[in-house]
C-alpha cells in the first residue's frame, strides 16, 4: 500500500474550502428533520467528490459510500450531525444565522464540514482497503435522528461493522482531543409527577389535602435518591425543573404537577433511579393522604464507547497531535447524545475535539457560540487517519 495521505495543513486550499462550507451552513441553520438545504448541499458535495450517495434515510439523512483503492473487508461508518438548535443567535459576524430563532449553537455545522473535508481528501487519495460510509445524520438535538436512521435501515442497507463519532468541546484547548474508554455522555429521561389532593380555601387547611405541601416534600426527598442510593463513585442527576399548580392567593389547588429530568451513565443506575423515584413519590403522597402518579418519557441512552475502539481513536489522535495533547479517560459529561443508539448497534467510539479554552470558545448552546474554524483541518485529518489505521 502507498504512503499515507499527509495531515491537512491549516493553510491548505481544502481548509479554505471547508471554512467557506462551514460558514454557509452556519448562516442557513435548519432544525430537526428540516435539514433540506443542508442535506442537499452535503449530497451535492459528496457527488462532486465521486462518492456513491444515498439520501432520505431517517428523513433528511445522507450516506456517502467510498471504496478504497485496495481490496479489503473492513466497513467503517463515520457520523456527523447536521441539525441546528431552536435558539436565537446573538452574534453579529457576517455568517451569523439568517433564520431568526434557529442557530448552529452546538457546532454541528463544523461536524458536517469536517466529515465533508475527510470525504474530499480520501476520495482524492483512496489509499485504504475496504469501504467507508460517511453518515450525515439529522435531528440529533432531542429528536433521535440516529434512532430513526437505524430504523430506516442504516445498518441493514449498509454493511457497517463499526461506527465512530466526534463532537467539538469548548473548554478543551485548540489542538487537543479527549477520549473515553467507557461512558462519554449520559442517558436522559424526563418525568411528570401529577399530585392530587383535595383543594379548597387557604384559610381552612384542616379541611384540605394540600398537594402543594406534598410537592414540597417530594422536591426535597428527591435529592436523596442519588446521594443515598448510588455508590459514591457512580454518577446520576435528578432535577425537578418545573412546578405548576394554583391560581389564587387564597385557594389551595386540587392538584400540582412537577416536571424533571434524570441523567445517568449506565443502564443499571438509570433503572434504579426510576424505581426509587416512583416509590418515593407514591409513598410520600400516600403519607399525606394524597395520590401521585409518575409518568416517565425515555430519552437517549448513555453513550458508551467500546474500550478497544476507544484505544484505536486515542492512538490516531496521538499520531496527529502528540500524547501530551490527548486526554485519556476524562470525566464524562452528563449531557446526552443520540450517537448512543448507533453504539448500541455496532462497536465504536465517540470522542471530543477541543474547540478552544474559555478565551476562544463560548459554551455549547450559548447564543454567542461559534465553531472554531481553526480546528477544521485537524478534525478532517483525524477522520482520514482513523480510516487509514482501520483499513490498512
Amino acid at each position: 500500500m502507498s504512503a499515507r495521505l499527509p495531515v491537512i495543513a491549516s493553510d491548505a486550499a481544502l481548509h479554505q474550502q471547508m471554512q467557506a462550507w462551514r460558514r454557509d451552513i452556519h448562516q442557513h441553520p435548519e432544525t430537526a428533520y428540516e435539514e433540506f438545504r443542508t442535506s442537499k448541499v452535503v449530497a451535492e458535495r459528496l457527488r462532486e467528490f465521486g462518492l456513491e450517495v444515498h439520501t432520505d434515510i431517517g428523513g433528511t439523512g445522507v450516506v456517502g459510500v467510498l471504496r478504497g483503492k485496495y481490496a479489503g473487508d473492513r466497513h467503517v461508518g463515520l457520523r456527523a450531525d447536521m441539525d441546528a438548535l431552536p435558539l436565537t443567535e446573538l452574534n453579529t459576524f457576517a455568517h451569523a444565522s439568517c433564520h431568526h430563532g434557529k442557530m448552529h449553537g452546538c457546532g454541528h455545522d463544523g461536524h458536517t464540514t469536517m466529515l465533508l473535508g475527510a470525504a474530499a481528501a480520501l476520495a482524492e487519495n483512496p489509499e485504504f482497503a475496504g469501504a467507508v460510509y460517511f453518515i450525515f445524520q439529522p435531528a440529533e438535538e432531542a429528536w433521535a435522528g440516529a434512532k430513526r436512521m437505524i430504523e430506516e435501515g442504516l445498518f441493514t442497507r449498509f454493511p457497517i461493522e463499526e461506527v465512530y463519532g466526534m463532537h467539538n468541546w469548548p473548554g478543551i484547548p485548540t489542538g487537543h482531543f479527549a477520549v473515553h474508554p467507557g461512558a462519554v455522555m449520559a442517558s436522559t429521561d424526563s418525568f411528570d409527577i401529577e399530585i392530587t389532593g383535595r383543594g379548597g380555601h387557604a384559610a381552612m387547611p384542616d379541611t384540605l389535602t394540600d398537594p402543594v405541601l406534598v410537592a414540597g416534600h417530594i422536591i426535597t426527598s428527591v435529592q436523596s435518591i442519588v446521594a443515598r442510593n448510588l455508590r459514591p463513585v457512580d454518577s446520576g442527576v435528578v432535577s425537578i425543573t418545573r412546578m405548576i399548580g394554583g391560581s389564587a392567593y387564597n385557594v389551595v389547588p386540587e392538584s400540582v404537577t412537577l416536571h424533571g429530568t434524570i441523567r445517568t451513565l449506565a443502564e443499571a443506575q438509570r433503572t434504579l433511579i426510576r424505581q426509587r423515584l416512583q416509590t418515593l413519590v407514591e409513598h410520600t403522597a400516600q403519607a399525606f393522604g394524597a395520590t401521585a402518579v409518575v409518568k416517565f418519557t425515555p430519552g437517549y441512552p448513555a453513550t458508551i464507547n467500546r474500550p478497544a475502539n476507544a484505544q484505536t481513536c486515542y492512538q490516531v489522535a496521538v499520531e496527529l497531535v502528540g500524547e501530551a495533547c490527548v486526554e485519556w479517560n476524562p470525566p464524562p459529561s452528563m449531557g446526552a447524545e443520540d450517537f448512543a443508539y448507533m453504539l448500541q448497534q455496532r462497536p465504536g467510539a465517540y470522542i471530543w475535539i477541543g474547540n478552544g479554552d474559555a478565551q476562544e470558545s463560548r459554551p455549547l448552546h450559548n447564543p454567542h457560540y461559534d465553531f472554531n474554524d481553526r480546528i477544521l483541518p485537524l478534525g478532517a485529518s483525524y477522520w482520514v487517519r482513523l480510516v487509514q489505521n482501520l483499513c490498512s
